[in-house]
């Protein structure tokens, strides 16, 4: 399979496969279709971006059915899970959470407001500082993710299934290299959406 990352000229035979047998994927038949109209161009990156846009989609919607099973969505989940992990008395100031989830000051508001709706949290002062506001993971919130994780790992570990553990420690190291290469590091910058 590496020899179809390495020349995307002989990605894609038409009928599904490489040439050799090997199945191929959407983006070979683009980078095949590139290599042929513009040879002068390297469209390699296309093949890395491509997928990973393509994988995103998939995740996206196998974590979305997994999650509205337990009446939670993505956001929601990654609030609950930082103040899950938090450890007793799960709790954590907004600015904390807004670094946790790499969002602005407004996404986590909007976050913390449905959460607060459900009663999966609540927000008030610090009792080590009665100016800060912390929230707090409810017993409602805790019961809602302790449910949801482990079926999230399964559906995590069911997009895996075609990679070895050896493969799978690999691609996420690489994956680290890459967005740490891009700033994505705790404290980093939020995302702006």
């Amino acid at each position: 399979m590496s020899d179809l990352l390495d020349d995307p000229a002989r990605a894609h035979d038409g009928n599904g496969t490489d040439g050799s047998g090997t199945a191929g994927d959407a983006m070979d038949v683009i980078l095949a279709q590139w290599a042929q109209e513009r040879p002068d161009l390297d469209c390699s990156p296309m093949g890395v971006i491509g997928r990973v846009s393509q994988l995103q989609r998939e995740v996206f919607l196998a974590q979305r059915g997994t999650f509205a099973r337990h009446g939670l969505d993505a956001p929601s989940f990654d609030v609950l899970a930082a103040l899950r992990r938090a450890g007793e008395p799960y709790q954590l100031t907004p600015t904390a959470l807004m670094r946790t989830a790499l969002v602005t000051s407004g996404a986590i508001t909007q976050r913390l407001d449905r959460l607060e709706e459900k009663g999966l949290i609540t927000r008030g002062r610090s009792e080590a500082d009665g100016r800060a506001v912390v929230v707090t993971l409810t017993d409602a919130g805790r019961t809602a993710l302790d449910a949801a994780l482990p079926d999230h790992l399964e559906t995590e570990r069911g997009m895996l299934a075609a990679l070895s553990p050896e493969e799978r420690t690999q691609l996420a190291e690489l994956l680290r290299r890459w967005l740490i290469s891009l700033g994505r590091v705790p404290g980093g910058t939020p995302d702006p959406s």
